[in-house]
């Protein structure tokens, strides 16, 4: 089949690769030339585990492309796939409007058929609205349908995530849309979902508040076990052996990050409003989110006493291991934070160094881990990379001032670090 992809962020350059990778022709579009410019040379601008060579078997096989021209791609694809930005506005509401961007394009495109998926994460009714405007916009003149399949990938693991999915959902309003959507997820073996439009918007919504709500649930039980002596690990450990309940999601720490988390629960919480529903367990959930910021620094603060110039080291940036994403990561407001009291502050990120530099300027970044603890009154562990968990902690002792270990994600044992002569605290152990 013929697609396009209209926006090549992180959905899109994965939906955009991976579809072409089980044989569609497709056709990435995004007003960003630099962005365009660096694909057409086989580079990808953001990191995700096997993405480049993905990219660089589909220009290969000449089922990829990528081009600034919209116009172009929906006049070349049957069917084309929305996969721009929907950011939170300071209301809670997604901001939709570089999807009514796109919306204005296609309907000045059109000139036969075409199938218009959403795959941003949108709020309910979005694909409504897009109807309707298209509609107004184009007065009858071309035959159209509008389509939701939300995406359930995780960075870091987006491709096998799409190449391997749970479930496919499809929200459709015609048989004809269906049928075109089914054939370009023939190849795939997973549950197939079909819903009406709004319920598809919703099933996004409700499964990223959900996991979130986990992830908060587990950070409250870690703040009970800090107070009565047990360790949240082995609690979750406890807890995942439940097949109701699930290992997954159910790891203590700072809490979560990244462009879905926190934008769709404010969103949730929002649509919720909207529709006469005040959602306090989902507020709960975010102000249990913001407060780990909080616990880890008291951790911090009990162990130097004071901050004001004392010598930290962050290892970890990103918002999560196996991405450069900086969006909403918890690092940013901790350093921020630590740089307000006085603090100097060393950091360290194997592959977020460079998005880093753009949020954070007033810290020095270290070549390696060791070399960003060097003389550290601290060492604060914020992304739980692999690399991390295999550190040579006598070594990482003997360059610091001070041995003292905040684990903000509960990567080291606690009785190793002990035995070391580290001051060691985690979170909820």
């Amino acid at each position: 089949m013929r697609l396009s992809v209209v926006g090549t962020g992180y959905v899109g350059l994965v939906t955009a690769a991976c579809l072409a990778d089980v044989g569609h022709d497709v056709i990435g579009a995004d007003r960003d030339g630099d962005r365009i410019q660096m694909l057409g040379q086989g580079r990808s601008p953001i990191f995700e585990p096997g993405l480049e060579a993905l990219l660089a078997r589909g220009a290969a096989a000449r089922r990829l492309r990528f081009t600034t021209d919209t116009v172009e791609a929906v006049r070349e694809s049957e069917v084309i796939f929305i996969t721009v930005g929907t950011p939170s506005l300071e209301s809670g509401n997604a901001d939709v409007t570089a999807v009514a961007a796109v919306a204005e394009t296609i309907a000045s495109s059109l000139t036969d058929y075409r199938l218009i998926v959403e795959k941003s994460t949108v709020p309910v009714r979005t694909g409504e609205r897009l109807r309707d405007q298209i509609s107004l916009l184009t007065r009858g003149a071309a035959p159209f349908d509008v389509a939701s399949n939300p995406e359930f990938t995780r960075e870091g693991s987006a491709i096998h995530d799409f190449m391997h999915p749970d479930r496919i959902v499809l929200g459709v309003e015609s048989e004809r849309a269906e049928r075109l959507l089914r054939e370009v997820y023939r190849s795939f073996e997973c549950p197939i979902l079909v819903t009406n439009l709004a319920t598809a918007e919703l099933i996004k919504h409700a499964s990223n508040a959900f996991l979130a709500m986990k992830i908060s649930y587990i950070n409250a039980v870690a703040n009970v076990c800090e107070r009565v002596g047990a360790d949240v690990r082995l609690v979750a450990q406890g807890m995942g052996h439940d097949a109701r309940i699930g290992r997954g999601f159910l790891d203590a720490g700072v809490g979560y990050g990244g462009s879905c988390f926190p934008k769709d629960v404010a969103a949730f919480v929002q649509i919720a409003r909207d529709a006469g529903y005040e959602f306090g367990l989902l507020k709960e959930v975010a102000r249990i989110n913001e407060g780990q910021r909080e616990v880890l620094l008291r951790h911090l603060t009990e162990a130097l006493w004071v901050l004001s110039g004392r010598t930290v080291a962050v290892l970890g940036l990103a918002y999560k291991p196996d991405t450069d994403d900086m969006r909403d990561a918890p690092s940013v407001p901790i350093i921020e934070r630590l740089c307000r009291e006085g603090a100097s502050v060393r950091v360290y990120d194997p592959v977020a160094e460079r998005n880093a530099r753009r949020v954070l300027p007033d810290v020095t970044y270290g070549a390696d881990p060791y070399d960003a603890a060097r003389g550290a009154d601290a060492v604060v562990l914020l992304t739980e990379w692999p690399e991390f968990a295999r550190l040579d902690l006598a070594r990482l002792r003997d360059v610091m001032r001070r041995p003292v270990l905040i684990d903000g994600r509960n990567v080291w044992d606690p009785q190793a670090a002990k035995a070391l002569g580290f001051h060691y605290a985690g979170m909820g152990r």
